[in-house]
């Protein structure tokens, strides 16, 4: 169980953060890039929910907690050490990407194809989902650029990447089943 008794520690006063396994970084690194940009994922999904009801609030509350989960696993460099933790870290798993992608199938099975590429709006939660998908796809970039450098766990990787899909097509979705999507006219102002 977390316990937060006190907010402020004054140990990041001089632009550094401490990891899951209390190394310190700056706040800047690429590790911190990668969970700070799912944090805020995890807000704009807050502000989604604001307009979402039944199933598609049913399942965006998952997904913030699945980005709890997220951001406990990209915390916690070292992934080779995991085996011998006395306490295992979180980590994201095959069974959370292959939920995101039952719920974009079953999803996708009530949208016509698309026929032209879509423009981010419609209706506002559509409007928010497309936020969403494009903040989520900031943070799958900067995962995968972690990646290259250190250690991460494929699963996240793959997380983020099933998500942005998923917001896609819940955004259409929330677009009256794909009805009140805004289409692109290519070149319409010229």
């Amino acid at each position: 169980m977390v316990v937060l008794s006190k907010i402020y520690t004054k140990t990041g006063d001089k632009g550094e953060t401490a990891l899951g396994n209390g190394s310190r970084v700056a706040k800047h690194s690429q590790r911190v890039a990668a969970y700070g940009t799912s944090d805020e994922l995890n807000a704009h999904i807050g502000v989604a929910r604001l307009s979402a009801t039944g199933d598609i609030d049913a399942a965006l509350n998952r997904i913030q907690n699945d980005m709890f989960d997220l951001g406990a696993d990209m915390c916690m460099p070292d992934m080779d050490k995991d085996a011998e933790a006395e306490y295992p870290p979180l980590r994201m798993t095959p069974e959370q990407v292959a939920r995101l992608e039952a719920e974009i199938d079953e999803m996708n099975e009530r949208l016509e194809p698309l026929r032209s590429f879509i423009l981010p709006g419609g209706s506002a939660l559509a409007a928010h989902l497309h936020v969403c998908r494009t903040v989520c796809r900031r943070a799958e970039r900067l995962a995968v650029e972690l990646a290259g450098i250190e250690t991460v766990n494929p699963d996240a990787v793959k997380y983020l990447n099933r998500l942005s899909d998923w917001f896609f097509v819940a955004a259409r979705i929330a677009n009256n089943d794909g009805a009140d999507d805004v289409l692109w006219i290519p070149g319409a102002n010229r």
